[in-house]
């Protein structure tokens, strides 16, 4: 009469099943062990260090259901949780594009002058002793108010907007560990808010002037994996992301902008300003080298390699994060060859001023080129 009684199978838990938590510093997935009933996930997370004030459960958990040995029913719960972005309303690029029409352009009358902005190491994303991206936003904004009641004054013919690098923190640069630690926002945050920031500056300057504007390749833009360069730098860069977006909305909006990017296996480029050759400007980030006291022996290099520097007249650079103005030979056209390292607008290089004592306070360098008039080297900063 028993001959037909068989064990009960073994159920085992769902293959590659393992409790845990994944976070990288701004989005994580967490995965529960076999549970009788469903968790508060919010108070899940809060047991393991990540408190529902400042951590969200986002989208809806997968489940796993398998049978323990003494019938009872386990389910483990797989879900996606973020860190919150609670003291600012994100800016997103295309919500800001549909709220935009042309602006009425103010009719220029100087002539042969060019007004040259050159926003340079935003790192929208991260966080340091200046505050996180609400603060950025506030400085930001605030030297851009400034730069408008410049140009509004000067009238110039043209603006020249020269994006000089690291425009977004990223999460792959050398120091990736710190940035994971530190961001505020996502990759995918920082680039919406950096192109916002960027979109704001273009409405405001083609109401006075037609707009050229550039974006050179960064280290912290870079297409990096596993902390190693991959791609080419002059197309796989996140500020050359951000310019071609812009490019859209301009073409969609009907702005007077043109826009210059470096050759897909550069990281630089040189413009001449007014077609004519008597100022062809320059942009690379500055990463090329360790210290910013090499960039005039990069520059004289290129001279001689008779790279797309060559013809350089003015020098734009960022990467080191204090103001440099310095003259540096004669140009082939006549007057002097000036090489210009931007200000920073970043929340800060604690890690820098830690090691050097030295910090320097945020600007954006701007200055003016005139038509047929060598270039002095007087810049302000905004």
């Amino acid at each position: 009469m028993l001959d037909d009684l068989q064990p009960a199978k073994k159920v085992e838990a769902p293959s590659g099943f393992r409790p845990a938590i994944e976070f990288d510093g701004n989005e994580g997935v967490a995965t529960t062990e076999g549970l009788p009933d469903a968790p508060n996930f919010d108070e899940f997370l809060e047991e393991r260090g990540y408190s529902p004030d400042e951590y969200e459960v986002v989208g809806t958990p997968r489940t796993s259901q398998w049978q323990r040995w003494d019938g009872e029913w386990l389910t483990s719960y797989r879900f996606h949780f973020r860190k919150k972005v609670t003291d600012f309303d994100l800016p997103t690029l295309f919500a800001e594009a549909r709220r935009s029409k042309k602006p009425k352009t103010v009719k220029s009358n100087a002539k042969g002058k060019a007004f040259v902005v050159v926003p340079s190491d935003f790192q929208v994303g991260k966080t340091g002793s200046r505050g996180g991206t609400k603060e950025l936003l506030e400085r930001v904004f605030a030297s851009f108010d400034r730069i408008e009641a410049e140009i509004k004054q000067a009238k110039p013919e043209k603006i020249v907007i020269i994006d000089a690098g690291d425009i977004i923190e990223s999460v792959s640069n050398k120091a990736d560990q710190q940035q994971l630690q530190g961001n505020d926002l996502s990759p995918m945050q920082q680039v919406d808010v950096a192109a916002s920031m960027m979109w704001d500056l273009i409405k405001r300057c083609v109401k006075y002037a037609p707009v050229e504007y550039g974006s050179v390749a960064s280290n912290h833009c870079q297409w990096r994996h596993n902390g190693q360069t991959v791609g080419r730098p002059g197309q796989d860069d996140w500020g050359v992301v951000i310019l071609q977006q812009l490019r859209r909305l301009c073409h969609e909006v009907g702005l007077d902008v043109k826009f210059y990017i470096p050759q897909p296996d550069e990281e630089g480029f040189a413009i001449d300003v007014f077609g004519e050759g008597s100022h062809v400007l320059g942009a690379i980030h500055g990463h090329q080298v360790r210290n910013p006291k090499s960039i005039p022996d990069f520059w004289k290099k290129a001279l001689f390699g008779s790279q797309y520097l060559a013809a350089v007249s003015t020098l734009i650079t960022g990467h080191f994060h204090h103001t440099i103005v310095q003259e540096l030979g004669n140009s082939p056209r006549g007057g002097s060859r000036w090489w210009i390292q931007a200000s920073t607008m970043d929340n800060g290089s604690d890690w820098f001023r830690r090691t050097a004592q030295e910090d320097s306070q945020p600007a954006i360098t701007c200055f003016t080129l005139e038509k047929g008039v060598y270039y002095q080297g007087e810049i302000k900063r905004l």
